[in-house]
């Protein structure tokens, strides 16, 4: 009867561990790549932060009340853009459907491309301020020197007025900041790029 080597209690243990902590450094860096868009998606769907949220229609339901709504404009680093709101302020009937215009201007002597961030202050209304229509939902380029207006339509939620938190904001702040971004390639042009490099 021959005795198979067993291997010893010590070198099992350790291997158990390492086990471990390469699943738990394996978790971590998934949880790392998904935390931005569950961090955006949890926002958008709370209102949690400022954030505003996207709809498809407009309200059907207008108040008498009147709430001010400023617009404020940034540029983030390494984008030569002049950005700016047509008109600083407003003032809107809650439920009121209206449209605001941004101006963006590329200074540089090439090509830029760049994707608006937005929040709303106070930031317990970003939920409450509802987004039909937004240069932001998509990246903007513009050639060199090109400049481009673009519009916003929005209304405040009537239940604003509901909430304890919210119910006595008179003014609200629209910010927007544009960041640089690499153009997106149409998805036939990356197909078409592969297909080059395999030949």
């Amino acid at each position: 009867m021959t005795n198979t080597p067993q291997t010893p209690p010590k070198e099992r243990a350790n291997g158990v561990i390492v086990g471990a902590c390469l699943a738990f450094v394996a978790g971590m860096v998934g949880m790392a790549y998904a935390a931005v868009p569950l961090y955006d998606m949890f926002c958008r769907v709370t209102g949690y932060n400022g954030t505003t949220q996207r709809v498809e229609q407009a309200s059907d339901v207008i108040l008498d009340e009147k709430i001010k709504v400023t617009f404020d404009a940034n540029v983030g680093p390494g984008l030569a853009w002049d950005f700016k709101p047509v008109q600083r302020d407003i003032d809107v009937r809650i439920g009121e459907t209206v449209q605001v215009m941004y101006r963006a201007k590329n200074l540089s002597s090439k090509p830029a491309t760049g994707q608006a961030t937005f929040n709303v202050t106070p930031m317990a209304a970003g939920a409450y301020f509802n987004k039909v229509q937004c240069f932001c939902f998509t990246e903007t380029t513009l050639q060199p020197g090109e400049e481009m207006e673009m519009p916003v339509v929005f209304f405040v939620d009537p239940e604003i007025v509901k909430p304890v938190e919210t119910k006595d904001i008179k003014t609200l702040t629209l910010s927007y900041t544009f960041y640089p971004r690499e153009p997106s390639k149409p998805i036939a042009a990356v197909k078409d790029g592969e297909t080059e490099n395999r030949l």
